[in-house]
Order: C-alpha cells, then structure tokens, then sequence
C-alpha cells in the first residue's frame, strides 16, 4: 500500500507541477482515480483487518508523545477514508459518472447535484494533508523508533 500511495502521490504532484499539454502529466493522472478507488477499498479492508485485530495490538507510548501518536494514526487513517469518500460522493452525483476498471459503478446523471461535488473542492487540500502527515509518519519511525528508540517498529511497519 506504500508504493501505491507513494504512486498516487507522484501522479498529484505531476499533476500540480507541470504543464497542461505534458504527456509525462498525462500519463501519471490517467490512473489516478483508478488506483484512488483501488486505494479506497484496500484501506477499507485494512483497517477493518486492524479493528479485527485491536486485542494483539503491542501496547501504545504512554503520556504527551503516546497520545500524539494516536492522535497522527487516527489521522491519518481518517484521511485515507476521507479523502477518496468526497471524491466518490462528487463522481455518484456528477454528469460523467463513475467506472472503474470497465464497470459502471455509477451511470451518469442528467444534471450535477451541487451538494454532492460541494465536499470534493476540499479533495486536494486533504490529499497533500495525508501527504504531510505520511511524510511525518515516515520520519518518526526512522527518526524516533530506529535512530533514538532503537527499537524494532520500523521493521515492524516494513514487514
């Protein structure tokens, strides 16, 4: 899932960074919403694997750096349901539609609903939040668990 977020990622970036007419632009956002829905369902089947899972959990940091922790996880996870959500929400109630990979999920409609592409003006901003708070996971777990902690997180989260 990290190399595909790391990929959904670039394509944003390519996106914002370059020009219109670019054909390395083009290519990377051609798979954005596919692999933003595939994205969608893996994080909805992860985090129902880590609810199933909360009893073997190892034990959370205690006091201010515990609850921080907790609070950028919940965050982060939030997001990664979120961000996508508003995207599907705007896509149900647009006139295109919504495919993915060849099937009709949603046919298009006559006229857009406003309220439903409303929350999607927000699905960049939120992205490159998740972004952010990805980078700073990242450097938590290289920083503060492998360099400072030494302990064996890092190579937890890798596998």
């Amino acid at each position: 899932m990290a190399a595909l977020f790391a990929a959904q990622f670039v394509s944003a970036a390519a996106h914002w960074a370059l020009p219109r007419e670019n054909a390395v632009r083009e290519a990377l956002w051609s798979y954005h919403g596919t692999l933003g829905i595939t994205l969608f369902l893996l994080v909805l089947l992860r985090g129902a694997w880590g609810l199933a899972n909360i009893p073997r959990r190892p034990p959370a940091h205690d006091g201010l750096l515990g609850r921080a922790a907790v609070a950028g996880h919940v965050a982060i996870y939030a997001l990664m349901v979120i961000v996508p959500a508003v995207r599907l929400l705007a896509a149900a109630g647009s006139d295109r539609g919504l495919s993915y990979l060849g099937l009709t999920i949603v046919a298009p409609r006559e006229a857009e609903i406003k309220w439903m592409q409303a929350p999607s003006e927000w699905h960049g901003e939120m992205g490159w939040i998740l972004a952010l708070l990805v980078v700073g996971h990242i450097v938590m777990a290289v920083v503060w668990h492998r360099m400072i902690r030494r302990d064996d997180t890092l190579q937890r989260m890798a596998g």
